[in-house]
């Protein structure tokens, strides 16, 4: 009876691997139509870890197209937001949702200083302004302007205006740019609600680790939310995750199988982000940095170590965690994987820590 338990338990992870690889476009690419809406639903969006600075966001592995170059378009004609979002880190978010972001992510600036007063007050009257302007009228320093405009723009008051890859951008007030949008109109809980059955599509089953690594906002709210939408019976519990009560229909007789690939996955991709924690502490190191991740077949099984620079990484050493001699058998994959991330050129020295 305990292999067969074991075995039904298997068969359930298999099945929602193998969905889950289907809705993250990893088995077949997504066209225009798909990946817009598979971006929507993994907002906000990021550039690769690293090595995007300036870039404007990609979904890595999942469109049929060239997904820099059509997010460099919607960017230019406005159709991306930037915005500080996750953790008042930098994001891109589709124009339609402003005010469902602002709901998750505005934090009021409930005591202002006087510098806070000051560049606001300069950017009503005379933005769009950049940051070299802001420093000739205020005679302050660039690193004590900077955190004054980031904390602004997570109060949703100003908006920078990157439409394009310079560096020196405009800043304008936030109601100016969109006088249509009521930050104010959604509160958390009902954003959550929105954005986290959007989550479960996307990533097919979840616990609130995944959802705090994730979006970075406090536990109480996500449980909230997440207790709401199993009381509407949205969601539906199931040891301690959560799945779309839909998507549960569907695995009771979903008999896709899993396809066998190898993806090196950088720091912001969707997948690695959502269980960051638990991959820092599985892969552990004494190495400057963890460049990828190793997705193999749907899971997790490896890293690749090593130090990141302005020219192409150092590559250290891949560490796997399935058997040696599969290990062995699909080092070549693993390799053209790397070096679609890293460059063809770039030697690795070490495979599973073993000299090459």
């Amino acid at each position: 009876m305990k292999e067969e338990k074991g075995l039904v338990i298997k068969m359930e992870k298999d099945k929602i691997i193998a969905l889950r690889m289907e809705r993250q476009f990893l088995n077949q690419q997504a066209n225009e139509a798909e990946y817009l809406e598979l971006y929507r639903d993994l907002q906000p969006g990021l550039n690769v870890y690293w090595n995007g600075f300036g870039e404007p966001p990609t979904i890595t592995y999942r469109s049929d197209f060239n997904d820099l170059n059509y997010n460099k378009k919607r960017q230019r004609e406005r159709l991306l937001i930037k915005g500080r979002f996750v953790g008042g880190n930098i994001g891109w978010i589709v124009k339609e949702d402003l005010e469902l972001f602002a709901g998750l992510f505005c934090k009021p600036l409930d005591k202002p200083t006087d510098r806070h007063y000051q560049i606001l007050g300069l950017i009503q009257r005379q933005g769009p302004i950049t940051i070299q302007q802001i420093k000739e009228e205020t005679g302050l320093l660039v690193k004590e302007i900077t955190p004054v405009l980031h904390r602004l723009q997570e109060a949703f008051l100003i908006f920078e205006d990157q439409y394009d890859g310079e560096w020196d951008r405009g800043w304008y007030q936030f109601s100016e740019m969109f006088p249509k949008v009521n930050i104010k109109k959604c509160s958390r809980l009902e954003a959550l609600k929105i954005i986290i059955q959007r989550f479960a599509y996307r990533y097919v089953i979840f616990n609130i680790d995944n959802l705090k690594n994730y979006y970075k906002l406090p536990i109480k709210d996500l449980k909230e939310a997440v207790e709401a939408l199993e009381k509407d019976k949205i969601l539906v519990k199931h040891d301690n995750n959560w799945l779309l009560k839909s998507d549960k229909e569907i695995l009771a007789t979903y008999s896709k199988p899993i396809e066998n690939f190898v993806y090196a996955m950088h720091r912001n991709d969707f997948l690695v982000r959502t269980i960051d924690v638990e991959l820092k502490n599985q892969f552990s190191h004494s190495y400057p940095d963890t460049l990828f991740y190793l997705l193999i077949d749907g899971e997790f099984k490896g890293a690749v170590f090593g130090k990141f620079r302005f020219t192409p990484p150092d590559i250290e050493d891949v560490f796997l965690t399935i058997p040696k001699e599969e290990a062995i058998k699909r080092k070549d994959e693993v390799f053209k994987a790397i070096s679609y991330l890293a460059g063809e050129k770039n030697p690795i020295k070490r495979y599973n820590g073993e000299d090459i």
